[in-house]
């Protein structure tokens, strides 16, 4: 499993603690960036997120911007990627076992400790297969593709 991780500036320190939990329980990673607390636009650094999952070089991402909620938004915008904003561990799991959502976004704000839990359930959950998921999943798609794209 890879991991793609990117913040803002508000969520640089967090994604620096994070990365080194992802060191400790010897996931992969790669950082999308940004590289430091200097103020930078949240959309460059979940767009570059977002190319990586399309482009297959992680399978699932990690946004941290102040809020979370910017950076969700941005990388809902993209073809292909599924983001939940999530406040805690079981919002995290369920984005992936109901949602099947490829990425999560959550707030700087969080105390590291719980930062670390919701990584961990959301990483340690799969996307449940189940009719009643799938169906929802097939809809969501379905609007998806009705959209018109540049």
């Amino acid at each position: 499993m890879k991991i793609g991780i990117a913040s803002d500036h508000k969520g640089y320190k967090m994604k620096e603690k994070i990365k080194k939990y992802l060191i400790k329980k010897g996931i992969d990673y790669v950082d999308y960036g940004t590289d430091s607390s200097l103020n930078v636009d949240y959309v460059d650094y979940a767009m570059k997120l977002c190319k990586g999952i399309l482009a297959k070089e992680v399978e699932n991402g990690i946004l941290i911007c102040g809020t979370g909620i910017g950076m969700s938004i941005v990388a809902n915008k993209v073809k292909g990627i599924m983001c939940a904003k999530v406040d805690d561990a079981n919002e995290a799991r369920l984005a992936k076992e109901h949602n099947h959502a490829n990425v999560i976004s959550f707030s700087a704000n969080h105390f590291t400790f719980a930062a670390k839990d919701i990584v961990d359930a959301y990483l340690n959950a799969s996307p449940l297969e189940l009719e009643r998921y799938n169906r929802r999943i097939d809809k969501i798609k379905s609007i998806e593709k009705a959209r018109k794209y540049d």
